[in-house]
């Protein structure tokens, strides 16, 4: 569960380039919700990730993360709790250190960690047994060091180290947006799938219309800071791009399909 009470995030204050980046924020997440969230350049889509994940301390207002209030918990402390990847493939992973050698820093987050003893047999077998999943022909690749990985394959393994300790909330970021279709439509088959099988709170931020009326069980249109409209269930399922476009457009936001 993820509560957003009246949460304000403001730029630049008390300047001529003041921002007002969110604006008495109210939402709230139940376990197993997957959000899908879309609004134009600067509507407040990523600063409410920001600001969930840690990355921005609020000015005011409350967030609370299965009934922990973690509004001023650091960030360093707070990613135990968070799942994030995001839009640049070269973000979440260590390009010089191997496949395997990733895993284990996401598999050992929270404890104590170190390569001293190495990579045990039983986590080697449990990440063989991960990225054969994503039927990438990964499983065999563990000795492989991430940065010669291409940027589809580098983003599920990202996906796979965001979830491996299921997460509280997993936050995804445009995480495709830097994909070519037919990779980011894989990448978003695997995200789908992991956040099924663990049951997974979810926020995913997109500019695809497409993408957010097909996925997840809520979309989330945001303005200037405030959610401008949301649509659940049948309404959801019911509704189409053009519709959406529409939305948009008489909200004086400019958007792409």
């Amino acid at each position: 569960m993820l509560a957003l009470n009246n949460v304000n995030v403001t730029f630049n204050t008390g300047t001529v380039n003041e921002v007002h980046a969110l604006k008495n924020m109210n939402t709230l997440l139940e376990q197993g919700d997957f959000v899908v969230v879309v609004g134009g350049n600067g509507s407040g889509k990523s600063t409410m990730l920001n600001a969930v994940a840690g990355s921005y301390l609020v000015d005011s207002g409350k967030i609370v993360l299965d009934r922990t209030d973690v509004t001023w918990m650091s960030e360093h402390a707070r990613a135990k709790y968070v799942g994030r990847v995001f839009q640049d493939p070269m973000r979440g992973t260590a390009p010089d250190m191997t496949i395997e050698e990733n895993l284990a820093l996401a598999y050992r987050r929270g404890s104590r960690r170190t390569f001293k003893r190495g990579i045990k047999a039983a986590e080697r077998t449990h990440f063989r047994e991960l990225l054969a999943s994503l039927d990438l022909g990964l499983e065999d690749r563990l000795s492989t060091r991430i940065g010669l990985l291409s940027g589809g394959q580098r983003q599920a393994i990202t996906l796979l180290m965001a979830t491996l300790k299921k997460p509280r909330i997993l936050l995804l970021d445009e995480h495709t947006a830097a994909l070519d279709p037919k990779t980011a439509a894989r990448v978003l088959e695997i995200s789908v799938k992991l956040i099924e099988d663990d049951y997974l709170t979810t926020l995913m931020v997109t500019h695809n219309m497409g993408d957010a009326i097909k996925y997840g069980n809520r979309l989330v249109m945001m303005r200037e800071g405030e959610i401008l409209f949301e649509a659940t269930g049948q309404q959801k399922k019911d509704l189409t791009v053009p519709e959406l476009v529409d939305k948009f457009i008489s909200a004086g936001v400019e958007v792409r399909a």
